[in-house]
C-alpha cells in the first residue's frame, strides 16, 4: 500500500513511540519521518540482538533514537521536543503540500509584495570568495513572510531543503550551505537533496535552487563510497523533474557540481546568476596551475595569469553570452524576478516519454 501510494498521495509518518524489526519498512516508504525526542525509536534489530550478535552495548536511543536518526542515518526528517510540538509543526507542514498530485499545493495570500527589494541582499556574500555566509538568510529574505520550513537541518547540513512560498504559492527550496563544508556536494547531501526534488516533482511543487558550490568532496573515502552513483542520483532527480525550476547563482559554480545543481542542461527553466558569480570548470588559481603548468617556478608570472583569468571568467557574463545563463540580477531583485519567473511558469507543460519507470542510479 505504500508502494502505491507513493508519488500518488503525500505520506507522513510520525513516529511517537518504539517502532522495531519488520515495521520500520513501512515509514521508510513513506516521504517524510517525524519522531519524538526520548520517546521514540526505530531500529531493524534492537539493542539485545545487537548485543547477542555483535557484542555492541548500546542503548536504544543510541542505536534508534530520533537524534541518531536526524542526525547519523538521515532516516528521519525532523526531530520535535514533545509530542504536543509534533503535532504543532505537523499541521504547519501540511499547509505546504498538496492532497494528492492531481491537486495544486495551497495557496496563501500574503501581504508581502511579490517586488519587495531587500538591499541587505547585495552585501551578504562576502568580498573574500573564500569567506562564508548563511545562505538561510538569502532565503528567508527572499521567500514570503521570511517563513522557511527547513526539513533534515541536522543531516548533511551543506545542502539546505524545505518549503517556504512566494507569492503565496508553495516552492520547494534547495540551496548550498557555504558554512558546512564550504557548500561541497558528497553523499550524504546528494541523496537528501535528490529525495527531495523527487518529492517536489511528483506532487507539482516548483523547484527553487541557490547555488554556491565550489565543486564535489574529494577523497577516498567519498570516491570508494560511491560518489560517482550517488552524486548522479541528484542529477537524475533534475534532470527527469518535470515542474518550473528556477536557479539562482548566488557565488560560485564549478565543474560538475554546477551541472548538477539545476543548470541548464538539466532543462533548468530560468537560471540567474548575481553578479559576482562565477561559472567555471574550476577556481582561477587551479585553473591557472593546470593550464601553464610550465611557469610554476615563477611565481609572480602565475599571479599575473591568475590575475587575468580572474578578469576574464570570474563572472557569470562568458556563460550568459552561451546561453547558459539567463540573465544577471542584482541580488536585491532576487524575490522580484523569481515571482514573476514563477508566474510566466505557472501553465508549464512537459512530459517525459513514456516507460513502465526510469532506472535511477540507486
Amino acid at each position: 500500500r505504500n508502494v502505491m501510494a507513493s508519488g500518488v498521495i503525500p505520506q507522513i509518518s510520525m513516529i511517537m513511540g518504539p517502532c522495531a524489526g519488520g515495521a520500520v519498512y513501512s515509514p521508510a516508504m513513506t516521504d517524510f519521518i517525524f519522531m519524538v525526542k526520548d520517546t521514540s525509536y526505530m531500529f531493524v534489530t534492537g539493542p539485545e540482538v545487537v548485543k547477542t550478535v555483535t557484542h555492541e552495548s548500546v542503548t536504544a536511543e543510541e542505536l534508534g533514537g530520533a537524534l541518531t536518526h536526524n542526525t547519523k542515518s538521515g532516516v528521519a526528517d525532523l526531530a520535535f521536543e514533545n509530542d504536543v510540538e509534533a503535532l504543532l509543526m505537523l499541521r504547519r507542514f501540511f499547509n505546504y503540500i498538496p492532497a494528492s498530485n492531481r491537486e495544486k499545493a495551497p495557496y496563501r495570500p500574503t501581504q508581502d509584495k511579490a517586488d519587495r527589494a531587500d538591499m541587505s541582499l547585495n552585501t551578504l556574500v562576502p568580498d573574500n570568495p573564500n569567506l562564508p555566509y548563511d545562505i538561510k538568510e538569502a532565503i528567508t529574505k527572499t521567500v514570503d513572510d521570511s517563513e522557511f520550513f527547513e526539513l533534515q537541518p541536522d543531516y548533511a547540513a551543506n545542502i539546505v531543503i524545505g518549503m517556504a512560498r512566494m507569492d503565496g504559492n508553495v516552492v520547494g527550496i534547495v540551496a548550498n550551505q557555504p558554512l558546512v563544508l564550504a557548500g561541497c556536494l558528497d553523499i550524504k547531501s546528494s541523496i537528501k537533496a535528490a529525495r527531495f526534488v523527487r518529492f517536489c516533482d511528483a506532487f507539482n511543487i516548483p523547484v527553487i535552487t541557490f547555488v554556491d558550490v565550489p565543486g564535489f568532496m574529494p577523497g577516498t573515502a567519498q570516491e570508494y563510497g560511491g560518489i560517482i552513483k550517488h552524486g548522479a542520483k541528484l542529477l537524475y532527480a533534475y534532470a527527469e523533474c518535470t515542474v518550473p525550476k528556477i536557479t539562482v547563482i548566488t557565488r560560485k559554480a564549478y565543474g560538475g557540481a554546477y551541472d548538477v545543481m539545476a543548470s541548464k542542461h538539466l532543462r533548468g527553466d530560468v537560471n540567474l546568476a548575481w553578479p559576482n558569480a562565477e561559472i567555471a570548470v574550476m577556481g582561477a588559481k587551479g585553473a591557472v596551475e593546470i593550464i601553464f603548468r610550465e611557469e610554476k617556478k615563477d611565481p609572480e608570472k602565475l599571479a599575473a595569469r591568475e590575475a587575468e583569468y580572474k578578469a576574464r571568467f570570474a563572472n557569470p557574463f562568458v556563460a550568459g553570452a552561451r546561453g547558459f545563463i539567463d540573465d544577471v540580477i542584482q541580488p536585491h531583485e532576487t524575490r522580484k524576478r523569481i515571482c514573476r519567473s514563477l508566474a510566466m511558469l505557472k501553465d508549464k507543460k512537459l512530459e517525459n516519454p513514456w516507460r513502465k519507470h526510469g532506472n535511477i542510479p540507486l
